[in-house]
């Protein structure tokens, strides 16, 4: 990964004059990483835990699944010990067909919401192919895989549910440091998740691409995030992300940050403080309202 002198400086300042006492960065276990890959107009998160297992969330359009077997590979991931497909959007899980034929799955966790597309079909067919186990996502239920991380599923399908309402919602707590990573998950989720007042996040990962149907002031409002991630392509016909949701989370002084301006970016974090680092040069997303 290269920066040039402007984004190295860009990056130090935004540490030292935010996360100045907290953090203390090295490149030793204890460290967690998330990375929210750049895969256009779609979502995907990997994850490193502290203890060394790989969680991926989504996996963006088909075509988008070479980036990120393309990113896994760079980053020597071998095997991705637990694939969280939130729900069955063919900007989600349509590059998860790419990552199951290229690397090995130990399980899956699915919304369990079903979908009439070609897409879908070709998802659980390649799941049998690789006779992949699946577990249905349960509100509430804590996912065990690193006794370091806390996972909680706060959202999860039922019947009265579109797919972007069912789609499985994560709260990510390592230490001090929590992330709120919100699917295509909508205002009437948020309003439930409101009533639980157990949300409260240093970094969020913006719901449905920061769509009109997402990202209330009130929730905003009571997360307070330091950070906010919002994925989505340039070149979106949906007018992704609304100047609404850019204003509410600009109300509450959140850093905002898209793969659409800074390309692949990942937050390290050793549980009490945290560093970001982008892709693409920084100074470009200053010229953009969402950088």
């Amino acid at each position: 990964m290269r920066f040039g002198k402007w984004s190295i400086s860009i990056i130090l300042i935004f540490f030292i004059t935010v996360y100045p006492a907290n953090f203390s960065y090295s490149e030793a276990k204890e460290n967690m990483k998330v990375h929210f890959i750049d895969v256009g107009q779609g979502d995907s998160i990997f994850i490193e835990t502290p203890n060394d297992k790989t969680i991926l969330i989504d996996g963006g359009p088909p075509k988008s699944g070479k980036i990120v077997v393309k990113f896994l590979k760079k980053h020597h991931i071998e095997k991705i010990d637990l694939l969280i497909a939130t729900h069955p959007d063919i900007d989600h899980i349509g590059g998860l067909v790419a990552v199951m034929k290229s690397i090995d799955v130990n399980r899956i966790i699915d919304s369990g919401k079903l979908h009439t597309t070609n897409t879908f079909a070709k998802y659980i067919d390649q799941i049998i192919k690789n006779d992949i186990p699946v577990e249905v996502a349960k509100r509430n239920e804590i996912i065990e895989l690193d006794p370091l991380v806390k996972i909680r599923i706060l959202n999860s399908h039922n019947g009265k549910k579109n797919n972007n309402q069912s789609s499985i919602v994560l709260r990510l707590s390592y230490k001090e440091i929590d992330f709120l990573l919100m699917g295509d998950s909508e205002r009437k989720q948020e309003k439930r998740l409101i009533k639980t007042n157990e949300i409260q996040s240093e970094i969020l990962k913006v719901g449905h691409h920061g769509s009109k149907t997402s990202t209330s002031f009130p929730f905003v409002d009571l997360i307070k995030p330091q950070i906010a991630i919002l994925t989505y392509s340039k070149t979106n016909h949906y007018g992704h992300p609304v100047n609404r949701v850019i204003r509410n989370l600009q109300k509450v002084n959140a850093h905002i940050y898209s793969t659409a301006v800074f390309g692949n970016i990942t937050i390290t974090t050793d549980g009490n403080g945290y560093f970001v680092i982008t892709e693409k040069d920084p100074i470009d997303g200053l010229l953009n309202k969402t950088g």
